[in-house]
């Protein structure tokens, strides 16, 4: 989702509001033929403190790219990449597949693991991550979506940082059930403490490890642990909302926005397979494709395999491949598709409306419950 530097509510968390055109007097006026408005039209009301945030992350980590492969130790490159991953799976195993699907339960010490790796990548507390996650999935490619796709590719990317929020965003979030977030102590604690926790975990930690070590110079530290590593963590994780909702195949669903992007899945631990996702959201796997460029997957099963993660839900086979069938593009096998059902067609506008953010969702259906396959199943 989005960083948060500064203040409770996000720093690079302020995005677009759509006002109507403003209404022409037309007295002592030669009167013309109207004009038909090609789509939505939107007013870019620019947060000029995010803009000079990005430029100042996004050209700095040029220059720490030279330091990266010209001058740094190379237990400073090492540093970085596990500082890298390590911050990933905070989002991808924590925040995406397990708070904000509930795409499988964790036991305490995974929990403030993850928690902790989110803490360090810097992309808002869990609370504010999953709300504005789920907000996404429910309203897909709409003037709800914080990154609408049918904006273009850079709004969706990091343009919606730039620029305050759709007024839609407001009120169709407030529809999202946040109670089972509430419930967890560890998301309570790190919402309380983010603030604190954040400046030190993502950015003085990384920074001064390698000084006290291994007598990296101060400035090489910050411009390669900090922000070079920052501003890649952070593009990878955006190519999601762009990249995977714009360029890629729809093998289970043609008619929805996402995508399945090899590229993106090899850039963000497994998020790329975003067709799939977006249709089975609830699939701790995010794809249907097990290990194949999808690290995430291997380390959710590392973790149910030393009892840390369990009741991990899956799609059948069987499901799986009826969908394809009906609404695909094809890409998943020749077989054609068939007529779409009437359930296939909630759609308003450009996007999608009544779709489901994860397991438990009150509109998730009887026939979604029923195959959901669950493994590692513990009873408590």
């Amino acid at each position: 989702m989005a960083p948060n530097l500064i203040g409770a509510s996000a720093l690079f968390l302020d995005e677009a509001t759509r006002s109507g055109e403003s209404p022409i007097k037309q007295q002592h006026q030669v009167v013309r033929p109207k004009r038909t408005p090609q789509g939505p039209q939107y007013s870019w009301n620019i947060v000029w403190r995010n803009v000079l945030g990005m430029l100042y992350m996004h050209i700095f980590s040029f220059y720490g790219l030279y330091l990266l492969f010209c001058v740094c130790k190379w237990k400073t490159f090492f540093w970085s990449l596990f500082l890298t991953i390590f911050g990933a799976q905070g989002v991808t195993a924590g925040a995406h597949r397990l708070w904000a699907h509930r795409c499988y339960k964790a036991k305490l010490p995974l929990r403030i693991l993850l928690a902790f790796a989110q803490t360090i990548a810097f992309q808002n507390d869990l609370y504010e991550w999953v709300r504005d996650h789920r907000v996404h999935h429910k309203f897909t490619d709409t003037d709800a979506d914080p990154h609408n796709a049918q904006r273009g590719f850079f709004f969706s990317h990091v343009g919606w940082l730039l620029v305050r929020k759709h007024k839609d965003i407001m009120t169709k979030g407030k529809t999202v059930d946040m109670s089972d977030m509430l419930a967890d102590p560890v998301v309570r604690f790190q919402k309380k403490y983010y603030l604190l926790l954040t400046p030190i975990c993502c950015l003085l930690v990384p920074m001064l490890v390698p000084c006290y070590y291994w007598n990296e110079k101060l400035y090489i530290s910050w411009y390669v642990t900090t922000i070079l590593r920052y501003t890649l963590s952070l593009n990878g994780t955006w190519l999601v909302n762009s990249a995977a909702h714009i360029f890629g195949t729809k093998p289970y669903d043609k008619n929805i926005g996402p995508t399945e992007n090899k590229f993106v899945a090899a850039i963000a631990f497994g998020e790329g397979w975003h067709n799939y996702h977006h249709i089975f959201p609830w699939d701790y796997k995010a794809s249907e494709l097990g290990y194949k460029l999808n690290v995430t997957t291997s380390i959710i099963d590392f973790f149910a395999w030393m009892g840390w993660a369990y009741d991990l839900k899956t799609v059948s086979r069987d499901m799986i491949e009826r969908r394809s069938k009906r609404t695909g593009d094809g890409t998943r096998s020749p077989t054609q598709s068939e007529e779409l059902l009437e359930d296939d067609q909630r759609r308003e506008g450009h996007g999608i409306a009544g779709g489901i953010w994860g397991w438990g969702d009150g509109d998730m259906t009887a026939e979604d419950l029923n195959a959901a396959e669950v493994h590692n199943r513990q009873l408590l």
